[in-house]
């Protein structure tokens, strides 16, 4: 078989090889933990075991794909340069602690549609196929801005001003899903059972001698993960751009941060309120980004290596005043549970 042409041939500025080699590596990682990693754990479930990934499991399966990610980020560095790879890791590392954040509100999400941790695992790997999807749409949208526009960099950067100052002035902010215009949308346009019906999104059932199709609170909690993603794209995707505009590095980042997210879920669930002062340790980030974005615009592109070193120093030291802060404080209560 002849595969020249994909050397010959460039899609958003790469070799179509560097493309597929990436989708094969994507391709192979979900196998192993879809298929591989899942068919081991239901051989292994003893009769009282409801199938949940112990948080054992989850961490090491985190560092795993964080591995990958640092030892794929080095072959960007020696293939495409240094300037790449630091730009690569800057965007994995960003990515990952707005994944934290995002892991936050599905647990609140999850608690609300009382979706118990063994049907988590469906709607988690529906929604990180899902994002993958729409992560693509969405760089894709932005690098056809970025190109054509050069002036859409002005209002990315102002964009992430605006969010981080907001982030700091608001801080925590509670999240009413009751009140949820899409929730109140979806109540009123489909029909809904009460409870749960095992791993189904939609069961058939009898209304007036005819079948009718319903949706579960499973399907309501997958929309509503799905729709949080969109939500943390809207601030993501402008700062990963800012960081470079090479579609290759920004979604490879993106989808390599986004990858691990099912595992990290359940070992950061639990913990999640231990790490409450990493969100304003993100809203440096951003503003910090947001104002990278001006001085390049008028004064000439940044070192990397600067990007990359603020990033990192914010986010660990959001980590490490998180852990210390809240070494005596209890988990984190859940929400009652109501459709």
């Amino acid at each position: 078989m002849d595969l020249s042409f994909l050397t010959a041939t460039e899609w958003l500025g790469k070799p179509a090889w560097m493309w597929v080699m990436f989708l094969a590596v994507v391709i192979a990682l979900m196998a192993f933990d879809l298929g591989v990693l899942e068919k081991r754990r239901k051989r292994k479930l003893g009769p009282d075991d409801d199938g949940v990934m112990g948080v054992g499991q989850s961490l090491w399966l985190s560092a795993f794909y964080i591995a990958i990610a640092l030892i794929y980020g080095a072959w960007v560095w020696l293939t495409l340069g240094r300037e790449s790879g630091i730009e690569f890791y800057t965007g994995f590392a960003l990515e990952k602690a707005l994944a934290l954040d995002n892991v936050f509100v599905i647990s609140l999400i999850f608690a609300f549609f009382a979706i118990p941790l063994k049907l988590q695992r469906r709607v988690l790997l529906w929604g990180i196929l899902g994002v993958i999807v729409l992560r693509a749409i969405m760089i894709g949208l932005g690098t056809a801005l970025v190109t054509q526009f050069d002036w859409v960099l002005w209002i990315f950067g102002a964009f992430l001003l605006f969010t981080g100052i907001k982030m700091l002035r608001d801080g925590d902010t509670e999240h009413d899903f009751s009140s949820n215009k899409l929730l109140i949308w979806m109540k009123k346009r489909l029909r809904i059972t009460d409870e749960l019906h095992g791993e189904r999104f939609t069961v058939k059932q009898m209304v007036n001698g005819r079948l009718k199709t319903f949706a579960t609170p499973l399907l309501l909690a997958l929309v509503m993960v799905e729709t949080a993603d969109v939500v943390f794209a809207v601030d993501s995707i402008p700062a990963i751009f800012a960081i470079t505009q090479d579609p290759f590095i920004v979604y490879t980042s993106n989808i390599f941060a986004i990858l691990g997210l099912r595992a990290l879920y359940f070992a950061l669930a639990a913990a999640v309120h231990r790490f409450k002062y990493l969100q304003p340790a993100l809203s440096l980030v951003l503003v910090f980004i947001g104002l990278k974005i001006f001085y390049s615009q008028i004064w000439g592109k940044l070192d990397p290596a600067i990007s990359l070193g603020v990033t990192l120093s914010l986010l660990a030291g959001g980590v490490i005043v998180s852990l210390i802060k809240t070494k005596e404080e209890p988990p984190m209560n859940e929400p009652p549970a109501s459709v």
